[in-house]
């Protein structure tokens, strides 16, 4: 490798190490005081980088505020990967989602746990923002992981599968909605009961 490709990959390691120290810094600040409170100068003093880096790395805070939705649910994702290890059925399947969001109110939060960061976001921008976009096809994804594992429950019976996939969709994020405010997963380990309970009758 020449010099001037040793010093192309230095550079290229420097924007990724910038680009990853921005985005766990807006992670932080957006969960913790919300999308529109932090702004720019916010998220590159807590990375410790120059202003010039950030757009280096995204083109605008908008461009930021997409990465952040996408990277937690990347995150919320991998989570639940880590669940389905060993799960061998469908109804370890529902409740390996249930469990996944257990994990991610765990989280050691700044100001404790809020809630869903998508929706939290989501709630912030504008109705034909692209972020809303984000948020509503990861509930959606959300909902179609629980509806093929209910499906695994009931193979011949579809419409069934879908109704009762929907009912737990909707159980997880008033879960969700009531954990984030009282601060703690209480109701989140209450929602995987009442889940397991509702397979059980299935």
């Amino acid at each position: 490798m020449g010099d001037t490709d040793t010093a192309a990959a230095r550079s290229g390691k420097r924007r990724g190490t910038a680009r990853e120290r921005l985005l766990a810094a807006a992670a932080r600040r957006f969960y913790a005081d919300g999308v529109s409170a932090t702004g720019i100068d916010t998220i590159t003093a807590e990375a410790g980088v120059a202003k010039m880096s950030l757009y280096n790395n995204f083109s605008s805070k908008a461009d930021l505020v997409m990465a952040y939705l996408d990277a937690r649910h990347e995150e919320w994702l991998d989570l639940y990967r880590r669940r389905l290890e060993g799960v061998r059925d469908g109804r370890g399947g529902v409740l390996a989602v249930f469990d996944a969001y257990a994990d991610h109110a765990a989280f050691a939060y700044e100001h404790g746990f809020r809630g869903c960061g998508l929706l939290n976001a989501a709630a912030e921008l504008p109705a034909e923002d692209e972020g809303r976009a984000v948020v509503r096809r990861h509930k959606e994804e959300v909902e179609s992981l629980l509806a093929g594992h209910v499906g695994e429950l009931l193979p011949d019976r579809p419409e069934e599968a879908r109704v009762v996939a929907e009912h737990l969709a909707f159980l997880l994020e008033g879960a969700m909605a009531r954990a984030g405010l009282e601060g703690a997963g209480t109701r989140l380990e209450r929602a995987r009961t009442m889940a397991a309970d509702m397979l059980d009758r299935l």
